[in-house]
């Protein structure tokens, strides 16, 4: 079953990864002047930066050929806007706080603190925690449904719902990794293969509540759930990376696959007697829970922790749970049938 803390958490990522133009904090007209003189000078006040003295390909401005930026600094596309903007951010929101003033976005984005280069270390961090735990998750499915339950002559699983489930691992490790991706490096690439990602996981993650929830066993039929879903999540996905990034779309998209998910769940954890359905509700709680950081997004604490980092913290106890629901979910289902079959 697709975690209603994942429905929740695709959702929201996907209606509130911001649109790149302007905010409060780059449309002031310290911070803009800053930037202009930093990207002549190649310095905001004392500190001065190599990127300067390059351009976005590497190439250098003003010296021989054979003196290139290096790949180490080149993979991450710090260029001399990107470094400018960020320590003309960090000046500016210093002088802020000495006013008493709030933080605000920039470029549509909180003031976090780079660390090695990374623009939201703990976020990152987490992701890749979150991803660590899908990974346990799957594969320990894996091993129980292949290695410790019974497989029937054809050395195939009782538990019929054997490869969506690896199909949604797969897709749920693919956005884990994208989402770190994407928090470490906010380019456009980066930006579309987060959404996309994410909005593949929504899709499927309908399906799989749909053919788990109405107990979908027949091949046609199950064709004939996903194949317009497969489609209709492919035709946006293209449209968001070839023709128009449109936010406002994505988020009505996303929050309707979410909806639909989420009352699928909730009416089948009313009338199933799956024993173990005590925690889908623990998951349910968790996610409501996890999504009031995400209606209330604050600034970064101390430039570091905001509401996505939180939500992510949360995400982690409730991935473990949610593949230990599945893995309840495959032992209850084949047992049933094998006492079906005698």
């Amino acid at each position: 079953m697709a975690p209603l803390r994942c429905i929740l958490f695709l959702a929201a990522l996907c209606s509130l990864i911001p649109a790149l133009h302007a905010s409060a904090g780059d449309a002031d007209p310290i911070y803009k002047s800053c930037v202009v003189q930093c990207e002549k000078s190649g310095c905001v006040g004392e500190k001065c930066f190599q990127h300067c003295k390059f351009s976005s390909d590497g190439k250098p401005i003003d010296g021989p050929w054979y003196m290139q930026e290096p790949l180490y600094l080149r993979w991450k596309q710090w260029d001399c806007r990107s470094d400018c903007r960020y320590h003309c951010m960090l000046a500016r929101e210093e002088e802020r706080e000495k006013l008493g003033d709030k933080p605000v976005k920039y470029h549509g984005k909180w003031p976090f603190q780079r660390v090695y280069g990374i623009q939201e270390p703990v976020a990152v961090a987490l992701s890749a925690l979150n991803l660590a735990m899908q990974f346990h998750g799957w594969i320990s499915f894996f091993i129980l449904v292949y290695y410790k339950l019974p497989l029937n002559p054809n050395k195939r699983t009782y538990y019929e719902y054997t490869g969506v489930w690896h199909i949604y691992g797969i897709l749920s490790m693919n956005s884990r990794f994208w989402s770190g991706v994407f928090h470490s490096r906010d380019v456009e690439l980066t930006e579309k293969l987060d959404i996309s990602s994410a909005v593949a996981l929504l899709g499927f993650s309908l399906i799989l509540a749909l053919l788990r929830a109405f107990n979908v066993r027949d091949e046609a039929a199950r064709v004939m759930v996903s194949a317009p879903l497969i489609a209709f999540v492919t035709t946006h996905i293209l449209y968001l990376n070839f023709y128009k990034l449109d936010y406002g779309l994505n988020m009505k998209v996303c929050m309707a696959m979410g909806i639909a998910q989420l009352l699928t769940w909730a009416v089948w954890a009313g009338v199933t007697r799956h024993p173990s359905r005590w925690k889908l509700w623990v998951v349910v709680a968790g996610g409501g829970l996890a999504m009031v950081f995400e209606i209330y997004d604050f600034p970064p604490y101390r430039g570091y922790i905001d509401a996505l980092a939180l939500w992510n913290a949360i995400n982690i106890p409730l991935t473990y749970l949610w593949w230990s629901f599945v893995r309840d979910d495959a032992e209850f289902m084949t047992s049933a049938l094998l006492k079906k079959a005698k």
